[in-house]
């Protein structure tokens, strides 16, 4: 085997781990946000959404929403910063070891409804560290409009004719998104009591599963 084609072959095998630890982690998300959403009232992961119901708030005079969403905004990017950190002295699961620990507490405060939405938006700031790129293509975790924008513009550049799949990546957090917002949402339906333990176990596994990523392909993952 050439060095040209071994090294093909590892940078595909790393893509494959890095897209399904994307995959993984967007379930997550898409699990949290989901009961979350249904549980405390609130969006935890999508701030985009939280920003437009902050003004709304605002608008109709609800001081103390308002406060408790720009809180959560706050919370969110603070969640960002305190993940990079983690991720430049542990790597990856530094990351998701964190975030499970965040979720674990955000489980055994139920009734405490502030507490447990700052406490989830947090951990789904903190995630965004996890992964940041793969093989220097962006990638979103804990929100998808960036990844369907991204998507769009692949699509209509492969029209135009230009010939680079590599936008098709961007459906990976999409549909683990998708499909975590429908097991949470479904859970959360049918056991709401148990429904809050369900991400601290989904996270216990990916953080597990990321322990056993070589570190020569989990630090590729980071922005540097």
């Amino acid at each position: 085997m050439t060095v040209a084609r071994r090294r093909r072959l590892i940078r595909r095998q790393r893509s494959s781990v890095g897209l399904a630890l994307v995959a993984a982690i967007s379930f997550l998300a898409g699990m949290t946000d989901a009961i979350g959403l249904m549980a405390v009232g609130e969006f935890v992961s999508f701030m985009s959404g939280n920003t437009t119901r902050t003004a709304v708030a605002l608008a109709d005079g609800d001081v103390a929403r308002a406060i408790l969403l720009l809180t959560g905004l706050f919370a969110f990017v603070l969640g960002n910063t305190c993940g990079v950190i983690i991720a430049a002295r542990s790597r990856p699961y530094g990351v998701l070891l964190c975030v499970t620990a965040l979720l674990a507490a955000s489980a055994v405060v139920p009734e405490a409804r502030e507490v447990r939405f700052l406490l989830l938006i947090f951990a789904m700031g903190t995630i965004n560290a996890a992964v940041e790129q793969i093989e220097g293509l962006p990638i979103g975790l804990t929100y998808v409009t960036g990844a369907l924008s991204r998507f769009g513009r692949g699509l209509g550049r492969f029209i135009l004719g230009v010939r680079d799949s590599k936008w098709l990546i961007q459906l990976v957090p999409w549909s683990g998104m998708i499909a975590g917002a429908i097991a949470g949402a479904m859970l959360q339906r049918s056991a709401p009591h148990t429904a809050a333990f369900a991400p601290f176990i989904v996270a216990s596994l990916v953080t597990a599963a990321s322990i056993l990523i070589p570190r020569r392909w989990s630090v590729r993952f980071l922005q540097r």
